[in-house]
């Protein structure tokens, strides 16, 4: 009989069956799709940032739900234990801005090609093809159920991701067993996902990105969210690595009730961009207006904030009061963006929500409710930053099951 049946060829799943098919386990990969890998392929704009250098804390620390629940998988499959098990199989890997971890050549093919040759390597048998339903004995998971077809087995593990990306194959139906199992599933929602907002002109910005600005997520007169970093202004709203991390921290959007507070200049305090911009209109008294916002703006901005000053073409710089300087420097300091709402689930990165981690052994993955059914990566309700922290909580939660279910069979439970 067949140890392990692993649902999903995606980073968890892959990881999960090569590890078990390593320690002698007859291991059965089942994937609907006719590759592996394939929302693996485009992560990270298909670079993919396979982990973040960075130590257990810090990892739990850019964990926004249910970090606690990973401490026991992340120090036995920690973020230097990736970049080893990768490196080993000889992907070379580098680190960038944020301590983000890539391949050296920018190709996330080569990520795949590695979990794949993993799997063959070590005896997994991978089948293309698509899982109906789980199958119990009393309290125990016994088997899946394909089309014409029906697999008994020992353990099965099910790595069939969120709800982000359903072109790749990410369609929700990992959460229809869970529910079916009597696990509690979390609302899906998306997540770090781009920002649509109320206010139409950063369509005048679209495709502008701003490499260090401030962004600040306002709900109900509360800071909840504020860091540094990147962003993007699209036909849409707002999108970028930032954003990405501060929709987060945005739940419930209803009535208008987050703002977006960009801090254009985070280098310069009020005081010294008002002199900046004194200097600007000294040097050019008799500049348009306009031009002097084009020394101190990137070209696509220089409009929207010439409309927010409400001046007209051909306004002088020597007619610019003092009160109008400070309303300029009002708005690159606290420029301020209406969040209307998410883009749809297709456009997220990862989703959040998913199953109730009070009913997962956080040491094994497995559920409390099954014999032998475990629930690894996205599905869990468990998502992180942007920089690698998701695909860490992936592989951590992969090893964290596999490494269960080869001491339960070297002791003969099953």
């Amino acid at each position: 009989m067949i140890d392990v049946i692993v649902i999903g060829g995606g980073a968890s799943g892959l990881l999960a069956a090569g590890r078990l098919a390593s320690s002698g386990a007859r291991v059965v990969l089942l994937e609907k799709n006719d590759i592996v890998g394939k929302k693996l392929l485009i992560t990270g704009k298909g670079r993919c940032n396979v982990t973040n250098k960075c130590d257990v804390a810090g990892v739990i620390k850019n964990v926004v739900i249910n970090g606690n629940f990973l401490y026991s998988s992340l120090y036995r499959f920690s973020p230097d234990d990736v970049i080893d098990f990768f490196e080993s199989r000889g992907v070379n890997l580098k680190v960038e801005r944020g301590n983000r971890v890539f391949p050296v050549s920018d190709k996330a093919s080569d990520i795949v090609k590695a979990l794949l040759n993993f799997c063959k390597d070590c005896g997994v048998k991978i089948l293309n093809k698509a899982v109906y339903d789980l199958i119990y004995e009393g309290e125990s998971v016994v088997g899946v159920k394909l089309k014409n077809q029906v697999i008994l087995c020992k353990n099965v593990i099910v790595a069939t991701g969120g709800m982000s990306y359903p072109q790749t194959g990410s369609t929700g139906d990992g959460y229809a067993w869970a529910k079916k199992a009597g696990h509690k599933i979390s609302k899906i929602l998306p997540s770090l996902v781009p920002i649509i907002t109320v206010e139409k002109w950063p369509t005048l910005a679209q495709g502008l990105s701003l490499k260090n600005v401030k962004l600040t997520v306002i709900e109900k007169d509360k800071s909840i969210f504020s860091e540094q970093g990147e962003m993007l202004f699209t036909h849409f709203g707002i999108s970028g690595p930032l954003v990405l991390s501060a929709s987060s921290h945005i739940r419930n959007i209803e009535n208008e009730k987050y703002k977006i507070i960009l801090d254009l200049k985070p280098a310069l305090d009020y005081n010294k961009l008002n002199n900046r911009i004194v200097r600007e209109i000294s040097k050019f008294p008799n500049y348009d207006m306009i031009n002097i916002l084009r020394k101190l703006l990137p070209a696509k901005l220089v409009e929207p904030i010439f409309s927010m000053l409400k001046l007209n073409d051909g306004f002088k710089a020597n007619q610019f009061s003092k009160e109008q300087r400070k309303h300029l420097v009002e708005l690159l300091k606290n420029l301020t963006l209406t969040v209307k709402s998410f883009r749809s689930v297709k456009y997220a990165i990862i989703t959040s929500g998913g199953i109730d981690v009070s009913e997962i052994n956080p040491k094994t993955m497995e559920s409390k409710l099954k014999n032998g059914l475990y629930f690894i990566g996205e599905i869990l309700n468990v998502d992180g930053y942007t920089g690698g922290f998701n695909l860490q909580i992936a592989w951590s939660t992969a090893v964290a099951a596999a490494d269960a279910i080869a001491s339960k069979l070297k002791r003969g439970d099953n």
